[in-house]
């Protein structure tokens, strides 16, 4: 019995709750775990299907469960895989030495993690940015994939900011697909607000956020003691992009 109740729960944590629901409908109008193969056309394709088709196997070899209670078991671990998916939880992330007496995770490997799991949306904000070329390269297989890749950063001083190199010079040059900003200096003179981008994160989806004292550098990911946290799930991460949204919406910050 326990198999039917992991293949359960592995395919529940794998597909959308819609999907789930339209597999849990058409499953509860089967006549047995042999009609299996009638219900897998109701969700499409999926990219793992083994996950499914074990569902299939382990029921067939589970007599003592009707189509109505593997339906009613799909839709109850859907609803509780994405109940404990919408709940937030921190990690720490670390840069730097290590003291082998509380765990941590590195700088570059959460950023690249942001960055690998955007599928609609990426947010970037940095002071500078230069030298990273891991980054880049993930940022380009995330516009690659349609992701829409949105860059916060502190302007050069031949462009009103305070900064010898050009990071935004260099991003367009390597990546002409992202949107880059600056700090709109329109904004700076209308306001009392003139000091410089000095935050650092990623936001992926509005759904997993990274916030940290590194910047986009070679020496942030490798030589320097860094901290930050990334939070999955919870109200931060949309908050976080909903914000950054509202600095281009508002014109505060102003596409390069």
């Amino acid at each position: 019995m326990n198999g039917i109740w992991k293949a359960i729960a592995e395919l529940s944590t794998e597909l959308h709750p819609e999907r789930i629901e339209a597999l849990a409908a058409r499953i509860a109008k089967l006549g047995s775990a042999n009609d299996f193969e009638k219900a897998k056309s109701s969700i499409g394709s999926i990219a793992d299907t083994d996950v499914l088709d074990r569902l299939g196997e382990v029921w067939r070899a589970t007599s003592d469960i009707s189509p109505s209670e593997l339906a009613v078991s799909l839709r109850a671990a859907s609803a509780t895989a994405n109940l404990i998916g919408s709940r937030e939880t921190i990690e720490m992330v670390w840069t730097g030495p290590t003291t082998g007496l509380v765990p941590s995770r590195h700088t570059e490997q959460v950023l690249l993690e942001v960055i690998g799991a955007a599928r609609r949306s990426l947010y970037l904000v940095s002071f500078v940015a230069y030298n990273i070329g891991a980054v880049v390269e993930a940022i380009r297989s995330a516009i690659d994939m349609g992701v829409k890749v949105d860059i916060l950063l502190e302007a050069s001083t031949s462009h009103g900011g305070t900064l010898d190199i050009d990071s935004v010079r260099m991003f367009s040059q390597q990546i002409p697909s992202a949107n880059i900003y600056t700090w709109s200096q329109a904004a700076k003179a209308a306001s009392e607000w003139t000091g410089v981008v000095h935050a650092k994160c990623a936001v992926a989806d509005g759904e997993l956020a990274f916030i940290t004292s590194a910047n986009l550098t070679m020496a942030a990911m490798e030589r320097n003691m860094e901290l930050g946290v990334v939070v999955h799930g919870g109200h931060l991460p949309d908050q976080l992009a909903r914000h950054l949204e509202a600095l281009i919406t508002t014109g505060i910050i102003e596409r390069v």
